[in-house]
């Protein structure tokens, strides 16, 4: 609800109390028709209040009548000016933490009966009414050429219209409504009931705005401590805001996620203005001090986004030029017709390539696109003249074949001398026949290379066994173990003899360990011979 809503809902409250039949009005509106009911002129004199000299009744906007001397020439009963109603002014200074309290309608307290008004007051002579307060008359006003009844009433109506405005502000405090201006009120209450111009039970209204003083004052508390939890909620949630930015800002450039991180910051001043257009404000030097925080936070991030990127330039520009120069040699082999150079040649600039600086990923995507395209158009033309050779060597390819499959029956070697010849012999056929399609080049090579390693392990081994150094170190190895074995066998026969168990075990242990390796020494030697 706005100011200006909650300024037309009291002043309603106010027009509802003052439109009722107890309210001034009404009871002025009774008064201008009662002397006509009566048979008296249709416009009596008005009051004179004791409070107002009749000079300056006389000089007041209202036509006062000026029967107060010459009461026989009656004049027009004047209108008070109606109460103004609460301005939007009023409602101005509200705090805006929470809504407004709903307002119960007043109901208007029932008018002083003329029994009620005669205890507090009284009147006397030509219409003259006095109020009775602890005992002390004090004179309330004038009402002339009316009854006493109809003076006595005039003036409680107006203590009614008092009552029923401290009846509206009791129902204000009771609904906690917004305490701006109720501790005025209070003051203005008090003020009219202090002028004395009116009769009723004067103590009881001012016990009663003493009692609405001390629970204004208890409400004001309540909204002060609520304002103030509102305001530190919000100054704790502007912190928030304020921290949040300066954490983003001061993270290393180098790690900082900046597409993330901008989105976020940008959420962040969102957040700030929202804050600010909508929020509790928090005093010009929070705001302000908040304010030149959350704006460097921002101005170091900027800063470093355009430093980022500005480098990020910088080295895709780099980037960019040392690929451009490896596409460029790249395009210049893409025609070459040295397969084997231009081969090794593209195998270097592809390690280059790898170990350049990426550019940005757009960049990048179409350079290697660019140097892909070099190695292809060089890579298909090699292609396709190793297919027309491959259609050439099919002949030779079969010939190997027949070769390798003639070789193959050399296996197992039995006669070394026989086998080498016969290897030789393919051998020449096989240069003879000259070269085989790549794809079938490395079969044919390891198949006539297992048979090659047969023959050479089968030479090897023949030597191995007819070596004179070998068969001297067997037969060294024979006499030195069957001299030992010899030894055993006497040690073994004395331990039996004296019945020493222990060296029976021993001797017999040392004993087959011998013979174990005179064994094989024996098969050794067998086979060399």
């Amino acid at each position: 609800m706005t100011d200006s809503q909650k300024s037309d809902e009291t002043a309603a409250e106010v027009t509802e109390v003052q439109a009722s039949p107890e309210s001034v009005d009404g009871a002025q509106s009774v008064d201008a028709a009662e002397p006509a009911q009566a048979g008296e002129p249709a416009a009596a004199a008005q009051p004179e209040e004791a409070a107002q000299p009749e000079e300056a009744a006389q000089e007041a906007p209202s036509p006062e009548p000026e029967a107060a001397e010459e009461k026989s020439a009656p004049s027009p009963r004047p209108t008070p000016a109606p109460r103004p109603a609460p301005t939007p002014a009023a409602f101005a200074a509200r705090p805006k933490a929470g809504p407004a309290a709903t307002v119960t309608p007043v109901q208007a307290p029932p008018a002083t009966s003329l029994a009620e008004a005669a205890r507090w007051g009284r009147v006397e002579g030509d219409g003259h009414v006095f109020l009775t307060i602890d005992g002390e008359e004090h004179p309330v006003g004038q009402y002339p050429d009316v009854s006493n009844d109809e003076a006595l009433a005039y003036f409680a109506r107006k203590y009614d219209d008092v009552v029923a405005q401290v009846v509206l502000l009791e129902q204000r405090v009771a609904s906690k409504a917004p305490t701006t201006d109720m501790q005025k009120t209070v003051t203005h209450l008090r003020e009219q009931l202090a002028e004395r111009n009116m009769v009723g039970d004067i103590r009881s209204a001012e016990g009663r705005l003493d009692t609405l003083s001390t629970q204004i004052t208890e409400l004001e508390k309540a909204e002060k401590a609520q304002h103030d939890a509102v305001r530190a909620a919000e100054l704790a949630a502007r912190e928030a805001i304020v921290a949040e930015a300066e954490a983003i800002s001061g993270t290393d450039p180098a790690q900082v996620q900046w597409k993330t991180s901008s989105a976020r910051m940008n959420e962040l001043f969102e957040s700030w203005k929202a804050a600010q257009k909508s929020g509790v404000r928090l005093g010009r030097s929070n705001e302000d001090a908040l304010w030149k925080r959350f704006r460097a936070a921002r101005t170091v991030f900027d800063r470093h986004r355009r430093a980022y990127f500005s480098q990020l330039d910088s080295n895709n520009s780099a980037a960019k030029a040392a690929k451009e120069k490896l596409i460029a040699e790249a395009e210049g082999l893409s025609s070459s017709t040295d397969w084997g150079f231009a081969a090794g040649e593209y195998r270097r600039l592809m390690d280059e390539w790898k170990a350049s600086p990426r550019a940005s990923r757009k960049d990048d995507d179409a350079l290697w696109a660019r140097f892909r395209a070099a190695q292809d158009v060089f890579f298909s033309s090699r292609q396709a003249a190793n297919d027309e050779i491959d259609q050439e060597y099919a002949a030779n390819l079969k010939v190997k074949e027949a070769l390798l499959e003639e070789a193959s029956g050399i296996l197992p070697v039995k006669d070394i001398a026989a086998a080498k010849k016969a290897l030789q012999a393919i051998h020449d056929r096989w240069e003879e026949a000259g070269k085989v399609p790549r794809a079938d080049m490395g079969r044919i090579e390891a198949g006539l290379r297992r048979i090659e390693d047969a023959v050479r392990q089968a030479e090897d081994e023949k030597w191995q066994r007819s070596n004179p150094e070998t068969k001297a170190r067997t037969n060294s190895a024979l006499s030195q173990l069957e001299s030992a074995i010899a030894g055993l066998k006497d040690d073994l026969a004395e331990a039996e003899k004296a019945g020493d168990q222990r060296k029976i075990k021993a001797a017999r242990e040392a004993l087959e360990a011998r013979q174990a390796w005179l064994d094989q020494i024996q098969r050794s030697a067998s086979e060399l011979s």
